[in-house]
């Protein structure tokens, strides 16, 4: 196996134990969230638990998203500061524009979650 191989299944690997680790959470706490927030809420429980999917996928899709926009980017900005490294404030800031995705995500969960409670 060549180098880049390992790190190729490792990083698969790391992926499938954290997405097992974060279907597991997503159907024990959101039981858990929705009875102390019903207690805490005039919505009924149904509206509760939606609302907090929304916004664990909201926050963990634009994440996936981000890692996505940040990996492509950030690969052509180096094939490009190896040619022209006149280029490294250009390229910083379309990097810097790909994780933007992820604080977008941030921010509508964090509206949805200030709408629920």
């Amino acid at each position: 196996m060549t180098p880049r191989t390992k790190i190729a299944a490792f990083m698969v690997a790391l992926a499938a134990v954290i997405a097992l680790g974060a279907t597991a959470l997503l159907g024990i706490e959101p039981a858990r969230a929705a009875e102390a927030a019903a207690a805490a809420s005039d919505l009924p429980p149904g509206v509760l638990q939606w609302g907090f999917l929304a916004a664990a996928l909201a926050t963990g899709m634009s994440s996936l998203a981000a890692g996505y926009a940040v990996a492509m980017v950030g690969s052509a900005a180096i094939g490009a500061l190896a040619e022209k490294p006149e280029l490294l404030g250009r390229v910083l800031i379309l990097v810097g524009l790909a994780e933007g995705i992820a604080i977008y995500g941030l921010i509508i969960s964090i509206l949805i979650l200030n709408r629920l409670v």
